[in-house]
């Protein structure tokens, strides 16, 4: 059985750079408090009326096709993680294919928090594995600044915009994704979530009033949660692959809060030198970050290198993938 190869990887985030020193001046907080705790310097924001995580997801997928010198008409499948879809519906991966001139092949949304990715790769890889199809585009990508309160210093510190983009391929040599664990538990729900602009709470003057439409979270349960299970995912994928520290060339987290990234990889025994980090200039963008880390990382990729992913979202949901880079 072939296995699904990541055969290039693009990224975008938008121009507008909102830093600490800015959120300064909106809520109470300052640059030691954030970097201390987060380890984020600055964010980007996509600034424009009427555009939406799509425009950020069509510059990714854009810039990967041209990389990767494949043609619209050679995709087969478009899966799209995110948690700020355009629209309620139509799925904001069917926007995506439209603006790039991708038809008549399927394509759908994934919604699993910032574990999203994980989840989205998880579920390409099942359609290369089979011989389904031969190219799969996973995206990540979300406009987070379209549903962050910014008089809420618990959240709006934290977030950012931006988009990733990888092309699985079928891999006759066995790289590619080796192995994947997803895992959710929805009593955790309340700790992280938007409230209202669903078909529990549909938009009204009240739901609006009360702030209900924006992302709430209780940080310190959010923080214990994350910990925990991101190190352990990320411990069990290792250990059922009879993985070392030693063996794993790239921890690719989730980024979250340096915090629990140091955590996972402590746990894991890997050291700094080989994690990937960029949360310092982009903060978290959801479902995009672990595409955004492969793409600021892929010069210092090898062909043959094992690499660790592992997320944490809201929901709750987490997961790991065990993937051998291709390049």
């Amino acid at each position: 059985m072939s296995k699904a190869a990541i055969t290039g990887v693009h990224g975008y985030v938008p121009d507008y750079v909102l830093t600490n020193a800015e959120l300064e001046r909106m809520v109470d907080t300052n640059d030691e408090w954030i970097t201390t705790r987060t380890g984020i310097k600055e964010r980007r924001l996509l600034k424009g009326e009427g555009l939406g995580t799509s425009h950020m997801a069509v510059r990714a997928v854009t810039g990967l096709l041209e990389k990767t010198q494949t043609k619209p008409e050679e995709i087969d499948l478009l899966i799209c993680a995110t948690t700020t879809p355009d629209y309620v519906f139509p799925a904001t991966a069917n926007l995506i294919c439209d603006m790039v001139g991708i038809r008549n092949i399927g394509s759908f949304d994934i919604q699993a928090a910032c574990s999203g990715f994980i989840y989205a790769l998880t579920t390409g890889a099942q359609f290369i594995e089979t011989g389904k199809y031969r190219k799969v585009i996973v995206v990540g990508a979300d406009k987070m600044s379209a549903i962050i309160d910014y008089t809420d210093r618990t959240t709006c510190v934290i977030f950012g915009d931006g988009a990733g983009a990888v092309l699985l391929e079928p891999s006759e040599e066995g790289y590619g994704v080796q192995d994947s664990i997803i895992r959710s538990d929805g009593a955790g729900q309340y700790h992280l979530f938007q409230k209202a602009g669903g078909s529990r709470y549909p938009p009204t003057h009240e739901t609006v009033e009360k702030r209900w439409h924006y992302a709430y979270q209780d940080g310190p349960s959010v923080f214990k949660f994350a910990v925990k299970n991101m190190a352990d995912v990320s411990a069990e994928i290792m250990q059922r692959n009879h993985l070392a520290g030693e063996d794993v060339a790239w921890l690719v987290p989730h980024q979250a809060n340096k915090r629990i990234i140091d955590a996972t990889a402590q746990r894991m025994g890997i050291g700094p030198e080989r994690v990937m980090m960029n949360i310092h200039k982009y903060g978290n963008t959801t479902a995009a970050t672990i595409p955004l880390c492969l793409f600021d990382y892929e010069s210092q990729l090898k062909k043959g290198d094992n690499l660790i992913m592992a997320a944490f979202g809201g929901g709750f949901t987490w997961g790991a993938v065990y993937l051998k880079w291709a390049y």
